[in-house]
Protein backbone atom coordinates (compact mmCIF):
# COMPACT_ATOMS: atom_id res chain seq x y z
CA UNK A 1 0.00 0.00 0.00
CA UNK A 2 1.40 3.38 -0.99
CA UNK A 3 2.01 6.33 1.31
CA UNK A 4 -0.61 8.28 -0.69
CA UNK A 5 -3.28 5.67 0.02
CA UNK A 6 -2.56 5.84 3.75
CA UNK A 7 -2.59 9.65 3.78
CA UNK A 8 -6.05 9.87 2.20
CA UNK A 9 -7.50 8.22 5.32
CA UNK A 10 -5.52 10.32 7.79
CA UNK A 11 -7.51 12.73 10.00
CA UNK A 12 -5.71 15.94 9.07
CA UNK A 13 -7.19 18.40 11.56
CA UNK A 14 -7.83 17.88 15.26
CA UNK A 15 -11.55 17.16 15.70
CA UNK A 16 -13.20 18.96 18.61
CA UNK A 17 -13.87 16.40 21.32
CA UNK A 18 -14.52 17.13 24.98
CA UNK A 19 -13.62 14.10 27.16
CA UNK A 20 -16.39 13.18 29.60
CA UNK A 21 -14.63 10.61 31.80
CA UNK A 22 -11.62 8.33 31.26
CA UNK A 23 -12.65 7.16 27.79
CA UNK A 24 -9.53 8.60 26.08
CA UNK A 25 -7.11 6.74 28.38
CA UNK A 26 -9.15 3.54 28.10
CA UNK A 27 -9.20 3.69 24.31
CA UNK A 28 -5.44 4.39 24.16
CA UNK A 29 -4.78 1.33 26.32
CA UNK A 30 -7.15 -0.77 24.18
CA UNK A 31 -5.38 0.39 21.03
CA UNK A 32 -1.98 -0.43 22.53
CA UNK A 33 -3.29 -3.98 23.06
CA UNK A 34 -5.02 -3.89 19.62
CA UNK A 35 -8.22 -4.81 21.42
CA UNK A 36 -11.39 -4.47 19.31
CA UNK A 37 -13.63 -1.80 20.87
CA UNK A 38 -17.42 -1.40 20.89
CA UNK A 39 -18.96 2.02 21.56
CA UNK A 40 -22.50 1.89 22.91
CA UNK A 41 -24.80 4.86 23.21
CA UNK A 42 -27.68 6.90 21.77
CA UNK A 43 -27.58 8.53 18.37
CA UNK A 44 -25.77 11.84 18.07
CA UNK A 45 -23.99 11.66 21.44
CA UNK A 46 -20.43 11.83 20.09
CA UNK A 47 -19.39 8.23 19.33
CA UNK A 48 -18.23 8.93 15.77
CA UNK A 49 -16.51 12.16 16.80
CA UNK A 50 -14.69 10.26 19.55
CA UNK A 51 -13.33 7.72 17.03
CA UNK A 52 -12.17 10.56 14.75
CA UNK A 53 -10.49 12.26 17.67
CA UNK A 54 -8.73 9.07 18.78
CA UNK A 55 -7.52 8.34 15.22
CA UNK A 56 -6.10 11.88 15.11
CA UNK A 57 -4.53 11.56 18.58
CA UNK A 58 -2.96 8.19 17.74
CA UNK A 59 -1.98 9.46 14.26
CA UNK A 60 -3.57 6.45 12.54
CA UNK A 61 -5.61 6.38 9.33
CA UNK A 62 -9.36 5.94 9.82
CA UNK A 63 -11.77 4.14 7.50
CA UNK A 64 -15.43 4.57 8.46
CA UNK A 65 -18.31 2.41 7.20
CA UNK A 66 -21.93 3.48 7.74
CA UNK A 67 -23.64 0.11 8.13
CA UNK A 68 -27.09 -0.58 6.72
CA UNK A 69 -29.43 -3.53 6.32
CA UNK A 70 -28.57 -3.96 2.62
CA UNK A 71 -24.85 -4.23 3.28
CA UNK A 72 -23.39 -7.56 2.20
CA UNK A 73 -20.16 -9.25 3.24
CA UNK A 74 -18.77 -8.32 -0.20
CA UNK A 75 -19.41 -4.64 0.55
CA UNK A 76 -17.04 -5.02 3.50
CA UNK A 77 -14.34 -7.34 2.18
CA UNK A 78 -14.38 -6.68 -1.57
CA UNK A 79 -15.43 -8.20 -4.89
CA UNK A 80 -14.33 -8.91 -8.43
CA UNK A 81 -15.23 -6.12 -10.86
CA UNK A 82 -15.36 -6.17 -14.64
CA UNK A 83 -13.33 -3.64 -16.58
CA UNK A 84 -11.95 -3.38 -20.13
CA UNK A 85 -9.14 -5.81 -19.29
CA UNK A 86 -11.40 -8.44 -17.72
CA UNK A 87 -12.00 -8.96 -14.04
CA UNK A 88 -10.01 -7.42 -11.23
CA UNK A 89 -10.34 -7.60 -7.48
CA UNK A 90 -11.27 -4.50 -5.51
CA UNK A 91 -10.78 -4.51 -1.75
CA UNK A 92 -13.66 -3.37 0.44
CA UNK A 93 -13.15 -0.95 3.35
CA UNK A 94 -12.46 -3.71 5.90
CA UNK A 95 -9.81 -5.35 3.70
CA UNK A 96 -8.25 -1.97 2.94
CA UNK A 97 -8.04 -1.13 6.66
CA UNK A 98 -6.54 -4.52 7.51
CA UNK A 99 -3.85 -4.11 4.83
CA UNK A 100 -3.07 -0.44 5.62
CA UNK A 101 -3.06 -0.73 9.40
CA UNK A 102 -5.96 1.68 9.75
CA UNK A 103 -8.61 1.91 12.43
CA UNK A 104 -11.77 0.52 10.80
CA UNK A 105 -14.94 1.99 12.30
CA UNK A 106 -18.22 0.18 11.59
CA UNK A 107 -20.85 2.74 12.56
CA UNK A 108 -24.23 1.38 13.76
CA UNK A 109 -23.08 -2.17 13.08
CA UNK A 110 -26.37 -3.59 14.40
CA UNK A 111 -28.01 -2.30 11.21
CA UNK A 112 -26.00 -4.79 9.15
CA UNK A 113 -27.30 -8.31 8.60
CA UNK A 114 -25.97 -10.92 11.01
CA UNK A 115 -24.43 -12.96 8.21
CA UNK A 116 -22.43 -9.87 7.28
CA UNK A 117 -21.11 -9.19 10.77
CA UNK A 118 -19.76 -12.75 11.00
CA UNK A 119 -16.98 -11.81 8.55
CA UNK A 120 -15.36 -9.60 11.20
CA UNK A 121 -14.90 -12.49 13.66
CA UNK A 122 -11.46 -13.71 12.53
CA UNK A 123 -10.16 -10.11 12.83
CA UNK A 124 -11.33 -9.81 16.42
CA UNK A 125 -9.45 -12.67 18.07
CA UNK A 126 -5.88 -13.98 18.22
CA UNK A 127 -5.92 -14.78 14.48
CA UNK A 128 -6.26 -11.17 13.27
CA UNK A 129 -6.91 -12.45 9.76
CA UNK A 130 -9.49 -11.79 7.07
CA UNK A 131 -10.24 -14.64 4.63
CA UNK A 132 -11.11 -13.49 1.11
CA UNK A 133 -12.90 -16.67 0.05
CA UNK A 134 -13.73 -15.49 -3.46
CA UNK A 135 -10.10 -14.60 -4.09
CA UNK A 136 -8.55 -17.50 -2.20
CA UNK A 137 -6.44 -15.12 -0.08
CA UNK A 138 -5.95 -14.78 3.66
CA UNK A 139 -5.12 -11.23 4.76
CA UNK A 140 -2.91 -11.04 7.84
CA UNK A 141 -3.94 -7.80 9.52
CA UNK A 142 -1.26 -5.10 9.67
CA UNK A 143 0.14 -4.71 13.23
CA UNK A 144 -1.49 -1.24 13.52
CA UNK A 145 -5.00 -2.42 12.51
CA UNK A 146 -7.83 -2.05 15.01
CA UNK A 147 -11.56 -2.68 14.65
CA UNK A 148 -14.08 -0.34 16.31
CA UNK A 149 -17.85 -0.75 16.12
CA UNK A 150 -20.74 1.29 17.48
CA UNK A 151 -24.38 0.70 18.10
CA UNK A 152 -27.36 2.19 19.84
CA UNK A 153 -28.68 -0.18 22.54
CA UNK A 154 -31.91 1.85 22.67
CA UNK A 155 -32.91 0.46 19.28
CA UNK A 156 -32.00 -3.15 19.88
CA UNK A 157 -34.67 -5.78 19.42
CA UNK A 158 -34.78 -9.51 18.85
CA UNK A 159 -34.39 -8.78 15.16
CA UNK A 160 -31.68 -6.16 15.56
CA UNK A 161 -29.12 -6.98 18.18
CA UNK A 162 -25.58 -8.28 18.09
CA UNK A 163 -25.05 -11.95 18.82
CA UNK A 164 -23.23 -12.78 22.04
CA UNK A 165 -20.59 -14.46 19.88
CA UNK A 166 -19.93 -11.03 18.35
CA UNK A 167 -20.30 -8.90 21.50
CA UNK A 168 -17.85 -10.97 23.49
CA UNK A 169 -15.05 -10.22 21.06
CA UNK A 170 -14.94 -6.55 22.05
CA UNK A 171 -14.10 -4.33 24.96
CA UNK A 172 -16.94 -1.82 25.36
CA UNK A 173 -17.26 1.84 26.28
CA UNK A 174 -20.64 3.31 27.25
CA UNK A 175 -21.48 6.72 25.82
CA UNK A 176 -24.34 8.99 26.77
CA UNK A 177 -25.20 12.63 26.37
CA UNK A 178 -22.65 14.68 28.33
CA UNK A 179 -23.36 16.32 31.68
CA UNK A 180 -25.20 19.64 31.33
CA UNK A 181 -22.22 21.97 31.73
CA UNK A 182 -20.03 19.90 29.36
CA UNK A 183 -22.79 19.66 26.75
CA UNK A 184 -23.28 23.44 26.98
CA UNK A 185 -19.56 23.95 26.31
CA UNK A 186 -19.67 21.57 23.34
CA UNK A 187 -22.70 23.27 21.77
CA UNK A 188 -21.21 26.76 22.28
CA UNK A 189 -17.87 25.73 20.79
CA UNK A 190 -19.23 23.69 17.87
CA UNK A 191 -22.04 26.05 16.88
CA UNK A 192 -20.30 29.36 17.57
CA UNK A 193 -22.97 30.70 19.93
CA UNK A 194 -22.76 32.19 23.41
CA UNK A 195 -22.97 30.06 26.54
CA UNK A 196 -26.40 31.51 27.36
CA UNK A 197 -27.97 30.30 24.10
CA UNK A 198 -26.12 26.98 24.32
CA UNK A 199 -27.42 26.45 27.86
CA UNK A 200 -31.02 27.12 26.79
CA UNK A 201 -30.66 24.60 23.94
CA UNK A 202 -29.34 21.99 26.37
CA UNK A 203 -32.28 22.65 28.71
CA UNK A 204 -34.70 21.98 25.84
CA UNK A 205 -32.84 18.74 25.08
CA UNK A 206 -33.15 17.61 28.70
CA UNK A 207 -36.91 18.06 28.57
CA UNK A 208 -37.13 16.00 25.39
CA UNK A 209 -34.96 13.22 26.84
CA UNK A 210 -37.38 12.89 29.74
CA UNK A 211 -40.03 12.04 27.13
CA UNK A 212 -38.10 9.04 25.79
CA UNK A 213 -40.43 6.06 26.06
CA UNK A 214 -43.35 8.43 26.65
CA UNK A 215 -44.07 9.34 23.05
CA UNK A 216 -40.51 9.77 21.75
CA UNK A 217 -38.17 7.00 20.60
CA UNK A 218 -35.14 9.22 21.23
CA UNK A 219 -34.53 12.57 22.88
CA UNK A 220 -32.80 15.49 21.16
CA UNK A 221 -29.17 14.63 20.43
CA UNK A 222 -26.12 16.81 21.00
CA UNK A 223 -25.69 16.82 17.20
CA UNK A 224 -29.12 18.42 16.73
CA UNK A 225 -28.32 21.04 19.38
CA UNK A 226 -25.24 22.00 17.37
CA UNK A 227 -27.41 22.29 14.25
CA UNK A 228 -29.81 24.60 16.10
CA UNK A 229 -26.93 26.72 17.36
CA UNK A 230 -25.45 26.97 13.86
CA UNK A 231 -28.74 28.32 12.47
CA UNK A 232 -29.02 30.82 15.32
CA UNK A 233 -25.42 31.92 14.63
CA UNK A 234 -26.48 32.53 10.99
CA UNK A 235 -29.17 34.97 12.15
CA UNK A 236 -32.21 32.65 12.19
CA UNK A 237 -34.58 33.32 15.08
CA UNK A 238 -34.08 30.80 17.92
CA UNK A 239 -37.71 29.59 17.75
CA UNK A 240 -37.53 28.94 13.99
CA UNK A 241 -34.09 27.33 14.32
CA UNK A 242 -35.31 25.02 17.09
CA UNK A 243 -38.45 24.13 15.16
CA UNK A 244 -36.38 23.03 12.17
CA UNK A 245 -33.64 21.17 14.02
CA UNK A 246 -35.02 20.05 17.39
CA UNK A 247 -38.76 19.47 16.84
CA UNK A 248 -39.48 18.51 13.22
CA UNK A 249 -36.78 15.80 12.87
CA UNK A 250 -37.86 14.05 16.06
CA UNK A 251 -41.56 13.37 15.56
CA UNK A 252 -44.58 13.73 13.26
CA UNK A 253 -47.05 13.37 16.11
CA UNK A 254 -48.96 16.68 16.46
CA UNK A 255 -49.32 16.44 20.25
CA UNK A 256 -45.65 15.63 20.76
CA UNK A 257 -44.67 18.50 18.46
CA UNK A 258 -46.84 20.84 20.55
CA UNK A 259 -45.09 19.62 23.69
CA UNK A 260 -41.64 20.23 22.20
CA UNK A 261 -42.68 23.60 20.74
CA UNK A 262 -43.87 24.58 24.22
CA UNK A 263 -40.45 23.67 25.64
CA UNK A 264 -38.77 25.82 22.98
CA UNK A 265 -41.08 28.75 23.76
CA UNK A 266 -40.34 28.42 27.47
CA UNK A 267 -36.70 29.32 26.77
CA UNK A 268 -36.87 31.39 23.58
CA UNK A 269 -40.48 32.61 23.30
Amino acid sequence: MSHTQIEQYRVKKQPYYRPVANEVALFEAAYAARMPVMLKGPTGCGKSRFVEYMAWKLDKPLITVACNEDMTASDLVGRFLLDKDGTKWQDGPLSTAARLGAICYLDEVVEARQDTTVVIHPLTDHRRTLPLDKKGELIEAHPDFQLVISYNPGYQSLMKDLKQSTKQRFGALDFDYPAEEIETEIVADEAGVGMDIAHKLVQIAHRSRNLKGHGLDEGISTRLLVYAGQLIAKGISPVAACSMTLVRPLTDDPDMRDTLDAAVNTFFG
